[in-house]
């Protein structure tokens, strides 16, 4: 999948955790099923150091504390394949679409970056990439926003460089699609008919009213709908695509590549993998290589400051979700990032990740709650599942 080598060896040494305080964003946010209120959805990020000294960061949840760290500061030597398979499937008990797979998939990005460190490469580079941008669209659009203040932002991103957006839908917990499809057609007419619009529907509805939608905003040519009906009731979504005439995206809620095949079956034809939910990073680069056999349409959501390197191995059109409200609060905990201009993430020439953590600012600004260091000694090394049965 990539050109690495996955004898690389490992041994872990140490691990800094930085515990979060709600981090408040610019305005409250909602979509059509809730989310995600007030704060932007971190908890906090994880340093970990390896026996040569390089370290690999992400953001994560602190169930790597518990569920991680017992199991790799034990002073073994494993290759990087043998890391991945054995806490696998010590995660198996928890399920494959846990939290605690999650937390995996936040070690397999430290290993990356660690090796791309001793290498001396920005990851994206060490992975195979020929560009240093990711091509994205812009997202937003919170149910809390009047029409006129959803297509003041609209129109902005469109002069942002954005040639593809979208916004959500589902206004009322489902039951107010007059409102939804007018805000589509002032946003259809503010734009031009040259912009992709995408809507997001959060999974709010069952299959009649998502097809009775689809016809109510037909007219104004959306780009795809978004998960219109349950993520997980795949013969939901099979009808569905039987009927609608649409495309239709579905991928944020899975975490491994297993359920992208089942998708592509039930005639799910944008894939939609989300960067900080896969258990396996290598799974992007196969989903959209499923998307491309198949015909799909690919695109990848998710932490974009991040998710920036693996968008550089795809092509223009297989695009990164930029979702505003979100990125932008995570962004402002970065020294540095990605630049973004004109539908495009630039990467920087650094080594490893494309982000570094802004360590004084968060400290300054009262975000940093607390910070732990964890070495062999420090942390219980009896590993215990621990999940309800």
């Amino acid at each position: 999948m990539y050109p690495i080598d996955v004898n690389s060896k490992f041994q872990f040494t140490k691990a800094v955790y930085y515990n979060f305080n709600p981090i408040p964003v610019k305005k409250p946010w909602r979509d059509a099923t809730g989310g995600f209120g007030n704060y932007a959805p971190l908890q906090g990020w994880v340093d970990i150091y390896d026996s040569e000294g390089y370290c690999g960061g992400t953001f994560c949840s602190s169930g790597i504390i518990h569920n991680i760290l017992p199991l790799i500061l034990t002073g073994e030597t494993k290759t990087y394949q043998e890391w991945y398979d054995y806490i696998y499937w010590k995660m198996r008990n928890f399920g494959f679409q846990s939290g605690q797979i999650v937390d995996l998939g936040q070690l397999d990005l430290i290993m990356l970056e660690i090796m791309a460190k001793r290498e001396n490469k920005p990851l994206h580079r060490f992975l195979g990439a020929e560009k240093d941008w990711a091509a994205a669209y812009k997202g937003g659009g919170s149910l809390l926003s009047d029409d006129e203040g959803l297509t003041a932002d609209m129109v902005r991103y469109v002069e942002e460089g954005y040639r593809t957006i979208k916004f959500k839908v589902g206004s009322d917990w489902g039951k107010n699609m007059e409102r939804d499809a007018r805000r589509m057609e002032k946003i259809r007419a503010a734009v031009g008919n040259h912009i992709e619009i995408a809507v997001d529907a959060n999974q709010v509805w069952n299959v009649e009213d998502a097809l009775k939608f689809a016809e109510m905003i037909r007219p104004y040519h959306p780009a795809w709908y978004e998960e219109p009906v349950h993520s997980h009731d795949m013969n939901a979504i099979k009808e569905l695509k039987s009927r609608v005439n649409m495309m239709v995206g579905y991928g944020e809620s899975m975490r491994n590549g297993f359920a992208f095949e089942t998708y592509a079956e039930k005639g799910v034809d944008h894939l939609m993998p989300l960067v900080g939910r896969m258990s396996k990073m290598s799974d992007l680069i196969k989903i959209r290589d499923l998307a491309r056999e198949k015909g799909l349409r690919f695109s990848s959501g998710g932490t974009v400051w991040i998710n920036a390197a693996f968008g550089a191995l795809y092509n223009e059109n297989e695009m990164l979700e930029n979702h505003e409200p979100m990125t932008e609060p995570i962004g402002e905990c970065l020294s540095v990032k990605p630049e973004e201009k004109n539908g495009r993430l630039y990467l920087p020439d650094i080594p490893g990740s494309p982000v570094r953590l802004d360590i004084k600012k968060l400290e300054k600004e009262g975000v940093l709650e607390s910070v732990k260091y964890f070495t062999g000694a420090s942390v219980k090394q009896q590993f215990a599942v621990r999940a309800a049965y």
